[in-house]
């Protein structure tokens, strides 16, 4: 993406936008563990939940699939630029070494591939399989060799937070390079609890978006790794609007504040944020406490748990002429920029 010249207005940026891949599934379809893992998803999300589910992306697939539909409904909604990330379906977390290589390597190839029809206008994320630390600066090498501005992960793998001293090198690698991080859960934990009416995603997404970022905050990773470049999906669930909870805990309690060098909040205005909340008083505040700098327009496209008018849903939220620019696509603009 090219810089903007001065006094022109920075184009309309998108963050999270996704794209679906078929030759993953097929890569994986017939794999040891792959049906135990479509059972787990099964679990978490509930028989009514699949029902809606499968028709949904299948009417979407267009969109996902081919890049000449994603131009003209970006044209519609409004959108210059979309930072383009693999549906988190294909993580795959449960593959084992050699498939996990082959799944990350297609995966940043298709992806860049699918990018490259409009090069101006569509930028992209790899995939990293957290699973297999050792193989993430791998991963997140090849991924920047497609011309990829960085990769997607998700809030955890089987047996380790984003905390885990495996992925060390990792994040010192992705501060060096400058690339994006996006975090992306996909599968929540609380496993059943969530079954029923979309809790999954409504309650299930927004908590490992929270838990993610806590592990990272107080562990010391961000104390370490100045330099990293993340952004989190869904504005970062719950996090942002109950951060001084977090504060609280750190400053009253001696087993909470031994990780992170400073009050867990201020380390909101070193993270980068979506602003896919559906709520335009959430959007305001993610944007007083994380800072109008690192808030940047989200959509979601093409799910259905995103907003189909994305430019619209930040109007709502009233914010100052400056503020609303900057979110809109200066601060992406600047972010891709890797400057």
């Amino acid at each position: 993406m090219t810089a903007q010249k001065p006094g022109t207005a920075a184009p309309t940026v998108d963050v999270h936008a996704h794209v679906l891949l078929p030759e993953i599934e097929a890569l994986v379809s017939d794999r040891p563990g792959y049906t135990e893992a479509k059972a787990l998803d099964a679990r978490r999300n509930g028989p009514a939940a699949l029902a809606v589910s499968g028709p949904m992306v299948g009417e979407r697939i267009p969109r996902l699939t081919d890049a000449g539909v994603r131009l003209a409904a970006m044209d519609a909604q409004g959108v210059d630029v979309q930072l383009v990330s693999p549906s988190p379906s294909h993580y795959h977390y449960w593959t084992d070494e050699d498939t996990a290589e082959k799944l990350y390597r297609l995966a940043n190839e298709a992806t860049a591939a699918h990018c490259s029809a409009a090069p101006e206008r569509l930028r992209g994320l790899g995939l990293v399989p957290l699973q297999h630390p050792e193989q993430a600066v791998r991963a997140l090498d090849h991924a920047l060799e497609q011309g990829l501005a960085g990769v997607e992960i998700s809030s955890h793998a089987p047996g380790r937070e984003l905390s885990d001293p495996a992925y060390e090198p990792f994040w010192t690698r992705a501060g060096e390079t400058g690339a994006i991080v996006f975090v992306h859960p996909f599968g929540c934990t609380l496993d059943e609890r969530l079954d029923r009416w979309y809790l999954s995603n409504t309650v299930g997404q927004p908590t490992e978006n929270a838990v993610a970022l806590s592990h990272l905050i107080f562990s010391g990773v961000l104390d370490r790794h100045p330099g990293l470049r993340l952004l989190a999906a869904h504005g970062g669930g719950y996090l942002p609007t109950h951060i001084g909870r977090s504060d609280h805990a750190w400053s009253a309690r001696s087993d909470t504040g031994a990780g992170c060098a400073h009050l867990p909040s201020s380390y909101l205005k070193r993270l980068y944020f979506d602003s896919l909340v559906h709520d335009p008083h959430v959007l305001r505040e993610l944007v007083r406490v994380a800072g109008a700098d690192h808030v940047l327009l989200g959509s979601d496209f093409p799910f259905d748990m995103g907003t189909e008018d994305p430019v619209g849903a930040l109007r709502a939220a009233r914010l100052s002429d400056a503020d609303f620019h900057a979110v809109r696509g200066g601060n992406a603009a600047a972010l891709l920029r890797k400057d």
